[in-house]
């Protein structure tokens, strides 16, 4: 009798395992379940609909840096499947892939749905059966698995292999109500920050470079890219300190402070030392016309009025307090938020199944034998730049080398 492997969720991890068992194992019946009515939605839009599939990891400092929850399992199963593993996989398939100058590798073509349409073949090719519109309510463990699905269908199978990603409720979960696992409750990871009636949002559009953020009063730090919008701030600097503070955002309830310091890792003394040199070669000029290359003009103004340093003054009049007053500020910037704001179409969540539930090497449930998870389904999730697709490719074929395809 063949086996039967069912995988939940037609997303990246799902069906990338899928291929993968199938090219292990031909002679088994895999069938993907996917709730929508589309596969490969999520990654059909991700990376602005150009598909940002991994990261070259150059400069990566630590897996933590890009994983803020499961950098210690990833890092192990990337030693099974890394991004490099992936580029060449790909690349063997006929896409052939670009590296940007920030480390992202997107498809040459820019299109998204080359991967999509390149995985989706790949599965009709090897014989996964694929049904949409199948959204599975509850999964029982007896002698075999039994799926039910929202019509109160069901099927029977031997290995299930679950991979529904992210689920931003815990009801998202409820299908494994009855297995008896520990689930970490899932919460928003990856938001811009919203401050309501905030004068620097009348700056929306304004980029600063290098910037780092902070969460007030903790030890929580990002770097890079500021973005100014109309609802507040957002950009690298700010969608790395979400995913970093994702709990102890959801805890505050979105509304807590956090500071900017607009010359990065820039000490106070650091800045007053540029400000300084700036009075030395500029000393007749206002100090409204001369300032920063960082900044654009409208920007500093604004940081000028927050300062209390009028426009018309003159380096040369600056003073030693106005130099530190200013100097701290810069340093030291801290916005009241108000709220968070949705990251475009991709949503990653904190939380899901704890990693406790499964064997490290293998992605297998320690109480289910046969049952595995792969994905964001798993408390794992990234920062943006191609690391949560390279999760979702590195745990799908992990799973599939690991499989047990003979019954037990």
């Amino acid at each position: 009798m063949k086996t039967e492997i069912a995988i939940i969720g037609a997303g990246a991890a799902g069906c990338f395992a899928a291929i993968e068992i199938k090219r292990r194992f031909p002679e088994a019946v895999v069938t993907v379940y996917e709730s929508g009515n589309k596969a490969l939605a999520k990654v059909a839009v991700t990376g602005g609909g150009r598909c940002n599939l991994t990261n070259s990891f150059s400069g990566v400092r630590s897996m933590e840096t890009v994983y803020p929850r499961g950098a210690r399992l990833m890092k192990r199963l990337l030693k099974e499947f890394s991004h490099e593993d992936a580029y060449g996989w790909f690349e063997r398939e006929g896409i052939r892939l670009t590296t940007q100058k920030d480390n992202c590798v997107f498809p040459m073509s820019q299109d998204a749905m080359e991967i999509v349409d390149k995985l989706l073949w790949l599965m009709r090719r090897h014989g996964v059966t694929l049904k949409t519109g199948h959204r599975v309510t509850t999964i029982t463990h007896h002698e075999r698995y039994i799926l039910t699905f929202s019509n109160h269908d069901s099927v029977e199978a031997d290995k299930v292999v679950v991979t529904t990603g992210g689920s931003p409720k815990l009801s998202g979960l409820r299908m494994l109500d009855g297995l008896g696992l520990d689930i970490v409750e899932p919460v928003p990871s990856l938001f811009s920050f919203c401050l309501a009636n905030h004068p620097i949002t009348e700056m929306s559009g304004t980029v600063v470079k290098d910037v780092q953020t902070s969460v007030v009063g903790t030890k929580m730090r990002a770097d890079g890219p500021l973005l100014i919008t109309h609802w507040g701030l957002s950009g690298p600097a700010v969608l790395k300190l979400s995913s970093y503070g994702a709990r102890h955002f959801h805890d505050s309830d979105y509304k807590t402070d956090i500071a900017v310091n607009w010359f990065g890792p820039a000490n106070e003394g650091e800045v007053t030392e540029e400000l300084s040199g700036l009075a030395v070669r500029h000393p007749q000029k206002q100090v409204q016309s001369v300032y920063p290359e960082r900044f654009n003009s409208r920007l500093w103004l604004y940081l000028l009025d927050h300062a209390g340093i009028r426009h018309d003054m003159r380096w040369a009049e600056m003073g030693r307090k106005s130099f530190n007053r200013m100097a701290a500020m810069l340093t030291n910037h801290v916005f009241s938020v108000t709220g968070k704001n949705k990251f475009k179409e991709e949503f990653v969540t904190c939380g899901g199944v704890a990693l406790s539930n499964v064997n490290s090497s293998t992605l297998e449930c320690r109480l289910h034998p046969g049952l595995y998870f792969a994905g964001e389904v798993l408390d794992v999730d990234a920062l943006t730049g191609g690391f949560n697709l390279q999760a979702a490719w590195t745990m799908g074929y992990v799973v599939a080398k690991n499989i047990d395809y003979f019954l037990r």
